[in-house]
This record gives structure tokens, sequence and C-alpha cells, in this order.
């Protein structure tokens, strides 16, 4: 099926669908790579008109990546729930985009569609949308999740600790994770990437923490960011797993390249969920996306990045996932160039993950080679916050040492939280009151000896 549009005498024509929704897509440097951009300004503005005017239910009949070579694109279609579809599926994803900005489109009718939408008509829809409209939607869902502590809650906005180190010395992870605590870093995850895969190393480090949480009594999980297999190797000899992390992608060819099937994925779910580690609920997995990672695999098959990167969510949403992250501007400025550019992506891959259902948080960031600075952190970390991020990835000061590249620091989670009334999650938030960290605000205190530091002086020793 062929689309087209008019603009200005001119007629536009589109031969699939696939080309339609990377036409319509706003510029960025990874479409142009891949060769799927609109060549002007002109053309993405037909391919616009013409994207709203396709009924949603296209979606449905027409796949993007054939059905029989992609177990994502099998995965999509066969979980795909009718009767909630049923209150949308007479609309275009014009008419969609102004459901959502509606009255009808609030917290408890969002989340009663999300089984019902397909990645690709929310990341259709989000090419209709300006930023505001990103933010204003994605606002009014509420997606709560739960291990030790409780993800996603009203008023709530929950961090990751990162203490990552370029060789995974004890003490130096100590004084990131001990610097994180005393901010009131940490309630979504203590998550470290490790320096490598080795298993030894990735339980030296899952033990190192564990032994934190249990002394003192922390409510979290830990994560350490190992690939699935070693993380199943591990669960079968005993070490202590919270969550089981995979970065995860849109199609079946790039999961191939990070060496993951959905059977793999669904053998690492089923052991970590009879662990039951967790106490307040039992969401056991942690999956991190990017825009570009299918295209730098060469597995987007003509897809454009934003839509393939949606396709991921299906796969993270089939194993009800504590956390869900986009590393926006992790993969490069070959992908993202621009502090423009990621600030739309974070908004694009937040809107459309908490439409599907998914606790999406994000790791606000830039590599040292793209044209972005601090001050685009901070823009990106207000407008995520003001659009309910379930929680955002922090590193002392700013600055991963281990990955080289430039994220949101536990000071600037502090901001969000103050300038937007916003609150650990709140067991979290107990327990940083039990330790006197909290003054009757509520707010962080400051503090010199602390009951906390005995963390950093005997892992030190």
């Amino acid at each position: 099926m062929s689309y087209e549009s008019v603009l200005r005498g001119q007629c536009y024509r589109f031969d699939t669908l696939a080309r339609l929704l990377a036409a319509a897509s706003p510029e960025r440097s990874g479409d142009r790579l891949a060769g799927l951009a609109a060549d002007s300004e002109r053309e993405r503005v037909a391919a616009r008109w013409a994207l709203a005017e396709v009924p949603l239910a296209d979606f449905l009949t027409e796949p993007l990546i054939p059905y029989e070579t992609d177990d994502v694109t099998r995965l999509i279609l066969d979980t795909h729930d009718p009767a909630a579809f049923a209150p949308v599926a007479g609309l275009t994803v014009g008419g969609f985009r102004e459901w959502l900005l509606s009255e009808q489109a609030h917290a408890v009718s969002l989340a009663a569609l999300s089984p019902g939408l397909t990645p690709e008509m929310v990341a259709a829809v989000s090419k209709l949308m300006g930023n505001a409209d990103l933010v204003a939607v994605a606002r009014k869902v509420r997606v709560v999740t739960a291990f030790r502590s409780t993800i996603g809650l009203p008023g709530r906005l929950a961090t990751r600790l990162q203490p990552n180190h370029p060789t995974d010395d004890p003490a130096g992870v100590a004084a990131a994770l001990l610097d994180g605590l005393l901010l009131g870093s940490g309630d979504a995850v203590i998550g470290i990437n490790p320096a490598t895969d080795s298993p030894r190393a990735v339980r030296d480090l899952l033990e190192l923490l564990d032994g934190v949480i249990r002394r003192y009594a922390i409510p979290t999980q830990s994560c350490v960011l190992c690939h699935v297999t070693t993380s199943v190797d591990l669960m079968e000899r005993g070490a202590p797993v919270d969550l089981v992390f995979q970065s995860i992608a849109g199609t079946q060819a790039a999961n191939a390249s990070f060496g993951v099937t959905l059977g793999l994925l669904d053998e690492a779910y089923e052991a970590a969920s009879k662990l039951e580690r967790g106490t307040v609920g039992r969401n056991v997995m942690y999956f991190e996306t990017g825009q570009g990672s299918a295209l730098s695999a060469d597995a987007h098959h003509g897809v454009d990045q934003q839509t393939v990167e949606a396709r991921a969510y299906a796969v993270a949403r089939r194993y009800d996932p504590l956390l869900v992250n986009t590393v926006v501007g992790f993969i490069g400025p070959e992908y993202l160039y621009d502090g423009r550019q990621i600030l739309r992506a974070a908004l694009e891959d937040h809107f459309c993950g908490k439409l599907l259902g998914l606790p999406m948080g994000l790791d606000i960031c830039y590599t040292n080679h793209a044209d972005a600075d601090d001050d685009d952190i901070a823009t990106m970390l207000t407008m995520l916050g003001v659009a309910g991020a379930s929680f955002v990835i922090c590193t002392p000061g700013g600055d991963d040492i281990m990955l080289n590249y430039q994220s949101a620091s536990y000071h600037d989670a502090l901001y969000l939280r103050e300038v937007l009334g916003l609150r650990p999650a709140p067991e979290f938030e107990a327990w940083l009151a039990s330790i006197g960290l909290l003054d009757e605000r509520g707010a962080i205190r400051e503090v010199g000896a602390h009951p906390l530091t005995e963390i950093g002086r005997e892992l030190a020793a």
C-alpha cells in the first residue's frame, strides 16, 4: 500500500508504511545516516499530513518487518489485545493524537488501553506531537512496579545510584556508593556497569552490594549489569541476584547482536522469579534500550530508529519489569547529533514506553564528542521530571569515569525533587528518615559524621 499527500500543488508519495513513518520523523542524524530521513522539511510536513490519515488498524495488517522472519513482530501481533484496542480501533493516527490530548485519556483509560496498543501505533502518533504534547500525555500515565521499593507512584521520583569504577575496585565503588546514599540516591536500584563480564568479578560486586543493603537494611535492590547468560549462571550458583539486566532492541536481528533471544529472556525471568528476593513486589527484570542500537548492528530493516526503539518496549513489557530506561544520548552523535535531538528522543522514548505500560526512566546523558553540554542535561531532566519519569540515572558529579560519558548527578536529582516537589520511593524515604538523613521538611540533611560512613571505612580497609 502506498500513501500520498499533496502540499502546495506537489504530490508526495510514500511506497510503504515504513517509508512514511521515517519521512514523518523529526530530523535526527541516525535516520540521515541510514538514508531514511525526509529529503526536506516540506517532505517531512507532507509525510505527517499523510500519516495523520492512516487508520490505527493498518498497523495490525501491514507489519513493518515480516511476521515470518522476526520474532519481535510475532510477539507484537500475537499478544495484541483486540478488546483493549476497541475504544480507539476506529481512529486514524491524527484522531488518536486528539484523543490522547483530550479529557477522555486519563490514568485509568490509558492503563486499560495499553495492551491494545502496538509500538508502531505509539511511535506513529508521537511523530505528530510537539514536545509539550509528549510531556502532557506521558504525565497522565501511571505505571507502578515494586521489588523492595515501590517505583512510579504519583509525586515520586526514584533514582538509580550508579557507582561505576574503571577497575571495579571495592574502595572506589564504596566511595561512589556512599556519596549517592548520603545524597538520597538509590531507591530505584544500586546498579553497577562492571568493567568486565567475568562471573567472578560480577559475583564479587553482587556480594558487595548485597552486604551493604542487608547490613544497613536499605529498602532497595541491586543489579550488576552483566549479560543475561552470566546472571542465569550466577543464580544457579546461589549468587545474590536481585534484578536480571539485559540490553534489548526492537528486532530479532538486533537482539541477536546482543546475544539475546526471547527464549533466553524467558529462562532468566523464570529463574529470578523463583528466588523471591523482593519484599513488597515481584518485578525482577531491568532493561536498557537506546535509539540507534538496531542501526548500529545493521539490523533495522529499513525502519526509522525511533520506531525500532519503540518495538523494543514490546520485548520489555513481556516480562513485567521493575525498571526500563533508555540511555538516550549514550550511543553517540552519529544517531542523535546534539542536545536538541537528544531531548526530542528522550521525550519520545518516555512517551512511547509509558503508553505501552512500562515503568520508564532515563539515563539523561551525552557522550563527550556530541554537541551537547550540562545545560542540555538540566533542560532534559526538568522536562522529564514534569513528564512524570519513574526514575533517572545518577553518577558521582555527573561524570561516569568508567563508561566515559556525562550524565545527571546525585545533586541534579536533589534539584529536581526540590523544584517539582517530588519525593523518593516511600520505603526508601522512610529509611532515610530513620537514619537521620531527612530534615523536618523532608529534604536531605547536611551531615558530618554519620553511621553510613562506616561503609567507606570498612570497604577501604
